[in-house]
């Protein structure tokens, strides 16, 4: 991989904002449970204690490996994300994906930008 690759970018761009976003998350809501008590970040995204951790988990692999498997990274992240973003749709918009992760719409649509756009940078960065 070469020094600043879609898949780099897209490693260090995503898991910063995400880890960014699971810290400032608790500051919304730190509750866990089952689904725990659902508060809205910024007014528009659903979030608890769970998505939070979520949130900085999938943030620090991806700073973990912007440099050495950013587009392994890219590629299953997108995934990940996509199949969330399609799980959340399924469920609707005030929904919980394995009953403690709560996603609205807005939710679901970053989580659809985000897969599309780790399959896109993946894609456009060669092995």
């Amino acid at each position: 991989m070469e020094a600043s690759s879609p898949a780099k970018l897209y490693a260090t761009l995503v898991g910063a904002a995400l880890t960014i976003a699971g810290i400032i998350g608790f500051f919304y809501s730190a509750s866990f449970g089952s689904p725990g008590n659902v508060d809205d970040a910024l007014g528009i995204l659903a979030i608890n204690g769970w998505h939070n951790v979520v949130h900085l988990a999938t943030g620090l692999l991806g700073l973990a490996a912007a440099g050495y498997a950013a587009r392994q990274y890219a590629l299953g992240l997108g995934l990940v994300y996509l199949v969330v973003a399609i799980w959340g749709f399924i469920v609707g918009s005030g929904g919980e994906i394995l009953s403690v992760v709560p996603v609205n719409t807005e939710d679901n649509l970053l989580h659809l930008i985000l897969g599309l756009t780790g399959l896109t940078a993946g894609a456009a960065t060669p092995e």
